[in-house]
């Protein structure tokens, strides 16, 4: 295990002496650098007399490739050679760190690069231009005679040459320079190129650090018993069993349960199971899954708020045949591979905190009202998380929050690590929603989609949050509709309407938010349509598309790359499905057969992407495969549900992922484009349920209306 100094690793942050920094103060009227004061807090590029190029990272690595995506945007506009590139994450600090589609520090949306790309590429043509002027100084030459190449500058006339650690210290006493001139995209020769991810080399050697590493004297472990129920709580408990668990030291009562707190995790464990605990369920929501749904049904045949109208959809109704089909979809846990975990220090003048930390602004801001601080007396260290999905991401800063308390009954100074094992974070909440959808549609004698009507029932993610007033807007939560406010077809008579529910499990952002499940409903019912109308699913489509959409671009490209209207091999049939979310156009093709028990399986997967520019070719490639993954292991199989209001769910044997096994081939098309990058960690989830579906319908001629595809939805 990796043992930090007792300052933490802050100080790695610190400790740029003799090394150039370069960083956007944001009306600070700073102007200058130099080695004794690297303004490093601040920075987002630090090169060091080792040779070494540093991106500090304001959006957290949770495996999605952030780190080498945001360092290769550096390296391009630096004319740094890849093998010198490093990244780590940057301070808590919003006025310089922002996420400038939040305006926040956090890490979300699918983003990271998008948000990103013109503030690194000024950062990056910064630093090279201060290393030029530095050159130029050293070696008594003009600027515009010397070239930087694979982190060389050189002047050829003069025979010099120097690498960026031998002309730092030089530039980091220059002034900076107001305005910079970017590359023309055309001579890009890291952006847009195949290369290795920049973490590979740590997180395969064991040295990546993660909040499990964290090590310091005299630190102490807890584990909480929470209620097995939403809303319940603790109304009285015995400890005498836990404090008899040999290296259990202490339990303590919590906001939201009893802490049992060790000299182990395993201590701790063992400590919280021999607890008893009477909980108060007068408060609590008692219903199983079934009640919730009948509710959801009969809700879906009443209007809702509008969310979206064009035309006149009840008039067009009138005089054609209207089609109606219900879709169910069901709560979800996002189950990252790491569990949830912190890591406390409280001293007399704030609070440290180590752990992957995806929302910087909100979790500092918490912390610091928890313990009657300044958001700036809190320090966060962000380490490298496995896996999020939206779960490290709530306004709460639930596992976060959670260590703080713990930490405030110890004495000062005494670490304090947290940990949920696999079932807490499964039982404990944190959901994408549960909804039921009512899609009406008419077509024309013509067999052209002329109506359109799309009822969703669900909860809502921003209810009750900070964000309420700016994503609620008139009753309708943005993210509840997303991806059904919007389709990529043409249809003269369009309205969506959202009833928003109230259940007692808590929801939270799930990879693709609305999406996930509007493209499914959507998307499943298009191809419903296409049926009806007796035409080719994709033609039904492309005929309702502009013909530049970056839709259309996609599903063209989809098509053509998976051999579309080609005969398949005897039991097989394909499935097609096209989704727009954050920004990003994505077009799945699912090669699909069923054996004679119903069970289905996909053969492959053929995935085209509009993104704009790809700066990370291989990175879109793996987080279109993740994606897949994740959104079929989902589609399949991927149900949390309740009994009397208890989660039934707790680890991979119940909650089950998609294996090895199950893994379709998958190619990945990325659609040439120069225009500015769009988000890729998401859009990859949101076709691959509907593309499937439309896949079975093909295959068996019967609709797939209700997730995860158990024998029953897929007519067995």
């Amino acid at each position: 295990m990796t043992h930090l100094p007792p300052i933490g690793r802050r100080t790695l942050l610190k400790s740029a002496g003799g090394a150039l920094v370069v960083g956007f103060f944001h009306g600070t009227g700073r102007d200058a650098w130099s080695a004794e004061a690297p303004f490093a807090p601040n920075a987002f590029v630090r090169i060091a007399p080792d040779n070494t190029v540093t991106v500090l990272s304001k959006h957290i690595e949770m495996g999605q490739g952030s780190y080498s995506g945001l360092a290769r945007i550096v390296a391009e506009e630096l004319d740094a050679d890849w093998a010198q590139m490093r990244a780590e994450g940057a301070p808590a600090d919003t006025k310089l760190y922002a996420n400038l589609a939040f305006g926040m520090q956090g890490t979300g949306g699918s983003s990271s690069i998008a948000n990103s790309y013109e503030q690194l590429r000024k950062a990056g043509a910064t630093a090279r231009a201060m290393l030029v002027q530095a050159a130029a100084k050293t070696w008594n030459v003009p600027a515009d005679q010397i070239t930087v190449s694979k982190g060389v500058v050189t002047h050829a006339a003069g025979k010099h040459s120097a690498t960026f650690g031998e002309l730092a210290a030089t530039a980091a006493k220059l002034p900076v320079p107001e305005n910079v001139t970017l590359k023309d995209p055309k001579t890009f020769t890291l952006i847009g190129k195949p290369d290795h991810r920049i973490d590979v080399p740590e997180k395969s050697d064991g040295t990546a650090l993660y909040g499990l590493d964290v090590r310091f004297p005299g630190m102490v472990t807890a584990t909480i018993a929470r209620p097995p129920r939403f809303g319940s709580v603790m109304k009285s408990f015995d400890d005498s069993g836990a404090r008899a668990v040999p290296g259990v030291k202490q339990v303590v009562a919590v906001p939201t349960g009893v802490a049992v707190i060790a000299d182990s995790y395993w201590a701790a464990a063992r400590g919280r199971d021999a607890l008893k605990i009477e909980w108060d369920d007068s408060k609590a929501d008692m219903r199983s899954t079934p009640q919730i749904t009948a509710e959801y049904k009969k809700l879906a045949g009443e209007p809702g708020k509008k969310a979206k109208t064009e035309g006149d959809v009840d008039a067009a109704f009138k005089n054609a045949k209207v089609i109606t089909a219900d879709y169910e979809v069901p709560f979800l846990a996002h189950a990252p591979m790491e569990p949830l975990n912190c890591v406390v220090r409280r001293s007399d003048s704030g609070a440290e905190l180590w752990y992957g930390c995806q929302f910087q602004t909100v979790d500092q801001g918490n912390v610091a009202k928890l313990l009657g601080l300044k958001p700036e007396q809190v320090t966060i260290n962000t380490l490298f998380a496995g896996g999020s999905f939206g779960r490290r991401a709530n306004f709460g800063s639930d596992f976060v929050s959670e260590t703080v308390e713990i930490a405030k009954q110890l004495p000062v100074g005494t670490p304090v690590r947290l940990v949920w094992s696999r079932e807490d974070d499964i039982r404990g909440g944190r959901y994408r929603p549960a909804y039921y959808h009512r899609l009406q549609a008419a077509l024309s004698p013509q067999g052209k989609l002329i109506a359109w009507k799309h009822r969703v029932v669900g909860q809502s993610i921003m209810a009750g949050t900070p964000f309420e007033a700016m994503m609620v807007k008139d009753g309708v939560d943005g993210n509840s509709v997303e991806g059904a406010a919007e389709l990529p077809y043409h249809i003269d008579n369009f309205a969506v309407e959202l009833t928003t529910t109230k259940v007692g499990a808590t929801v939270l952002w799930w990879r693709s938010v609305g999406s996930s499940h509007n493209a499914f409903v959507t998307e499943a019912f298009i191809d419903v349509m296409a049926k009806e109308a007796g035409k080719d699913p994709l033609e039904f489509r492309r005929a309702m598309m502009p013909a530049d959409s970056t839709e259309r671009k996609a599903l063209d490209l989809a098509a053509e790359k998976a051999g579309w209207g080609t005969p398949l091999p005897a039991g097989r049939a394909r499935g097609i499905a096209v989704a727009k979310s954050f920004g990003t156009s994505v077009a799945q093709v699912a090669e699909v057969s069923r054996d004679s028990s119903g069970r289905v399986k996909v053969h492959r997967v053929v995935c085209a992407v509009y993104c704009g520019t790809a700066v990370d070719p291989r990175g879109i490639e793996a987080q279109m495969e993740g994606g897949i993954a994740f959104g079929l292991g989902a589609a399949m199989k991927g149900e949390i549900t309740l009994k009397d209001g208890k989660v039934e769910q707790g680890n991979f044997d119940t909650y089950d992922v998609l294996r090895m096994d199950e893994m379709p081939v998958v190619e990945v098309h990325i659609e040439p484009s120069d225009e500015k990058p769009t988000g890729t960690g998401e859009p990859g989830v949101p076709p691959i349920a509907p593309a499937v579906a439309n896949a079975i319908l093909a295959l068996t001629g019967k609709p797939v209306t209700r997730l995860p595809m158990h024998r029953a939805a897929v007519g067995v």
